[in-house]
């Protein structure tokens, strides 16, 4: 039925092979319809939606007090103090999953390479700081005043009192 050479059909003529392509061809112009414009409301929590054509009346009343953060200093074996107030990723190149949002991002300099890119994450709860190992390579170790030395167990939060030291791999940083 084919050539064995070309490729062609054997049973092709001239005649069958001018037949006209049925196919359209690429000049061929597609009309679009215009996109609708679509507005999005996403609803923020706690937040009352107040109509667009309405007036706001704002009155005079008590404000209830925002709960405030305490500041820490952490100081590092490398010589680096950073003060925190609230939440935070520490290592060698700390960097937050898409969802995340942190207030502090601190990197430690560590040439050997111990402290992983994204080794501890901290924050704070009701005046408290607390640590939570972020599956480091080399873990985490806290020693609170007057206690044995514990090591953290990776993705559960330890809340560290003022004087607490805390090893991360070859550093460490002391909680004040």
């Amino acid at each position: 039925m084919f050539c064995g050479e070309c490729g062609s059909s054997r049973t092709a003529t001239v005649q069958s092979r001018k037949r006209p392509d049925p196919r359209p061809n690429d000049t061929t112009i597609i009309a679009r319809l215009p996109r609708p414009t679509v507005v999005i409301s996403v609803p923020i929590p706690g937040v009352v939606p107040v109509p667009v054509r309405a007036v706001a009346v704002v009155t005079a009343a008590p404000i209830a007090a925002l709960p405030t953060r305490a500041t820490f200093v952490l100081t590092f074996s490398t010589g680096q103090r950073v003060s925190v107030h609230g939440s935070g990723l520490i290592g060698r190149r700390p960097l937050p999953q898409p969802d995340e949002i942190f207030d502090d991002l601190i990197r430690v300099a560590d040439a050997d390479r111990s402290v992983s890119k994204t080794h501890l994450e901290f924050g704070q709860h009701d005046g408290e700081f607390w640590a939570s190992d972020r599956v480091s390579g080399n873990g985490t170790v806290i020693r609170r005043p007057g206690e044995t030395a514990e090591q953290l167990e990776p993705g559960r939060r330890y809340v560290l009192p003022r004087g607490t030291r805390v090893e991360i791999a070859d550093h460490s940083f002391s909680v004040a």
